[in-house]
């Protein structure tokens, strides 16, 4: 296998091109779903391009010159964190910049990070990024982005290292495409970013530091696999026919379903969830008495009564938990387990989510990454995130991955299928022995293209 390393050949500080901007702040305040993310790491996903029809020189301009102009669109992103006097956390919108670096590793080719189904993810990934194991509080002190162009043998790779306490996946890659879209030669940004922060998530709470300080976090340090595994639109849609029709029901049409109770029907993602839980809770050899969770993000823009706007610039989630213990997983059917995720997600309306910005602020805290009882599954990102949409010119994106930052056993990330045909990828990270069991579950393995 070829080598995973790759040479920096240059860096720079990229600055907003001028641009009357739509943002009257110089200080933008972290809101209740921002707080809690200091303790976080940075962002890491990047696109895998085709080789462009430009030379490098000229590549590197186009790319500098569009980041330039995406950003005079996103001012709080060339900004940085400050802490005022009062204990409140901003984002200082002054020009500040964001790095760009340049790397080449002519060595590796598409052939190497596109390996057979079967093969882990290549480590290789995870020299296409910057800001690694960089927790989000150290945006007071360096970029809140960092661009890196990785030119191979045929192809390239751009990846986009973002503080994840300034953004959430919708707000990331939005800004992904404005990127993407100034490289195209666009003149005006088609989804301009909502920058209000009189929402519900505004608050008058402060959050405390450990020691004043950067927060710390551990996502633990036990050897770790990262594999993909492609879920086809047909096999998605007999998940979901499976989930709704219980085995001690009378068979359901769907569409008559959906006709009767729009609300009853469990989605294609929630069935998808539903044998991931399932699946790794059964190679995972837990006690049948010990609770097992599965956390999966919820977009609360359009959950609010009245609604954020959907490009609402900033983290607008909160996290939705579902538990049953280790034996009520396997007793029960895949419908079952579904029905616990599916029935949770319902729940989740504008009443919860106010809830849950009153109860972090009676006790504001961060989060921390980790799978510390070994009994913890979380999903994150989104199928229906726009990552195939990042074509700078000269094609679609081949891929679709992610660094190392924000790893540890037991999370997935959820991605759109290259074809765009309702497929969807899972990048799971498990532990060695845990990721060979599911390897031969023969249950989720039917489902694997």
């Amino acid at each position: 296998m070829a080598s995973s390393s790759v040479d920096i050949v240059s860096k720079c500080t990229i600055y907003p091109e001028p641009y009357k901007s739509t943002i009257n702040e110089s200080l933008i305040k972290l809101s209740v779903s921002d707080l809690p993310m200091l303790s976080f790491q940075y962002i890491q996903k990047g696109v895998l391009l085709p080789q462009p029809p430009l030379s490098s020189a000229d590549l590197l301009s186009l790319l500098k010159l569009s980041l330039s102009k995406a950003l005079s669109h996103f001012p709080p992103l060339a900004g940085r964190l400050h802490t005022g006097s009062d204990g409140h956390v901003y984002i200082l919108c002054n020009d500040s910049g964001v790095d760009f670096f340049q790397a080449k590793a002519p060595h590796l080719s598409i052939s190497d990070l596109l390996p057979p189904p079967d093969c882990d993810i290549p480590a290789a990934y995870r020299s296409f990024f910057q800001y690694d194991n960089m927790l989000n509080y150290a945006g007071h002190s360096i970029p809140l982005v960092a661009v890196q162009l990785t030119e191979l043998n045929d192809a390239v790779f751009i990846g986009c290292s973002v503080n994840h306490a300034v953004v959430d996946g919708t707000s990331f890659w939005n800004f992904f495409n404005t990127f993407a879209e100034m490289a195209r030669g666009s003149n005006a940004i088609s989804k301009p970013p909502v920058f209000r922060r009189d929402a519900v998530f505004d608050t008058t709470a402060v959050l405390t530091f450990p020691g004043g300080g950067s927060p710390v976090t551990s996502s633990g340090d036990e050897p770790l696999r990262e594999k993909i595994f492609r879920f086809s639109r047909e096999a998605i849609m007999e998940l979901k026919i499976r989930a709704n029709n219980s085995p001690s029901q009378k068979p359901q049409i769907l569409g008559n379903l959906v006709k009767k109770n729009p609300r009853a029907e469990i989605s294609s993602f929630q069935s998808l969830c539903a044998l991931l839980w399932r699946s790794v809770t059964r190679v995972g050899n837990l006690d049948p008495n010990k609770t097992t969770t599965f956390r999966m993000p919820a977009n609360c823009r359009h959950r609010l009564e009245p609604p954020l706007e959907p490009l609402y610039f900033g983290n607008a989630f909160q996290r939705i938990l579902s538990a049953a213990t280790v034996g009520e997983i396997l007793f029960n059917d895949l419908s079952w387990v579904a029905d616990r995720l599916h029935q949770n997600v319902l729940a989740h309306d504008d009443a919860t989510v106010r809830r849950g910005v009153k109860d972090w602020e009676r006790n504001p805290r961060l989060f921390q990454l980790g799978n510390f009882d070994g009994a913890t599954i979380a999903m994150a990102s989104s199928p229906r995130f726009p990552m195939y949409d990042n074509d700078f010119g000269w094609g679609v994106p081949l891929a679709v991955r992610s660094g190392r930052a924000n790893k540890c056993n037991g999370i997935s990330y959820a991605f759109p299928g290259p074809q765009g045909d309702g497929s969807v990828d899972l990048e799971v990270t498990l532990v060695h022995d845990t990721m060979a069991a599911l390897e031969n579950d023969s249950e989720f393995m039917q489902y694997v293209s």
